[in-house]
């Protein structure tokens, strides 16, 4: 990214994608330079690091709702300062499998012999365990047969994740396309980005719209009733809202 871009962007927040590891707060402003490195210091906590711009990618062509920094590859937080973050592969211990022994020959069955009363009571066994086995073929035939005419299926309704929103998608565009919600609400009025919730009970979802101030807030995506995204959008610039909507607290 050229020095230029960055002073142009000097004290305006940003969110790094994917965000650092470690560090529970992505939104920062850029303080200064150097022609290795950037300093940039997190809005919330003040922490301030430096990332080197072999790191740094492409910047979102529109800034709004939020300015997108990428970045090249995942980093991690650690010992004061930013690392390229590697996931360790446990490897697995070597099984020697021992000789297989050769097969014995087994020992010829003993032959029984059966006396006439001793052969009656067998075949009366035998009849018995047919019996039994026509009996649970029956019923499982005639359970077959039930499922297939459909009178002991019970049909669930299944929630359809494709809502027909987009990163364009307003207030107003949303109660158009959805009705109005059963609850609004504003996360707070801290902050420099303002996050609203829409509720609607009768699709499980919460959908989330975000801005730089309530006048001007669009649709980032939804979340279920457990608080889990289940549908995000692309953003101005060609990144996901994924990552914002992970690190979004219930409120």
């Amino acid at each position: 990214m050229p020095q230029a871009i960055l002073d142009e962007y000097a004290g305006r927040p940003f969110s790094f994608y994917p965000p650092i590891l470690n560090i529970e707060h992505n939104e920062w402003v850029f303080e200064r330079g150097t022609w290795s490195e950037v300093l940039v210091r997190n809005t919330v906590t003040g922490q301030q690091v430096w990332i080197p711009r072999r790191f740094i990618g492409e910047i979102s062509k529109i800034d709004e709702p939020v300015m997108i920094v990428g970045l090249t590859q995942e980093l991690e937080y650690k010992a004061g300062a930013v690392w390229p973050h590697t996931r360790r592969v446990i490897p697995l211990p070597v099984v020697t499998r021992p000789a297989t022994p050769r097969p014995v020959a087994p020992a010829p069955p003993p032959i029984v012999r059966f006396d006439s009363a001793t052969e009656s009571k067998v075949s009366r066994l035998i009849v018995a365990a047919l019996a039994a086995a026509v009996v649970v073929t029956a019923l499982v035939v005639a359970l077959f047969r039930e499922h297939r005419s459909g009178e002991r299926i019970a049909f669930k309704p299944v929630l359809q994740m494709n809502l027909d929103l987009t990163a364009q998608d307003d207030y107003h565009s949303i109660v158009r396309k959805l009705g109005p919600p059963a609850r609004d609400r504003w996360r707070s009025e801290e902050g420099e980005r303002q996050f609203r919730a829409l509720d609607y009970p009768n699709l499980g979802v919460t959908l989330i719209l975000m801005g730089t101030d309530r006048q001007q807030a669009f649709y980032i995506g939804a979340k279920d009733r457990d608080w889990r995204t289940v549908h995000s959008v692309t953003l101005p610039g060609g990144v996901s809202s994924d990552a914002i909507l992970r690190q979004l607290q219930r409120f």
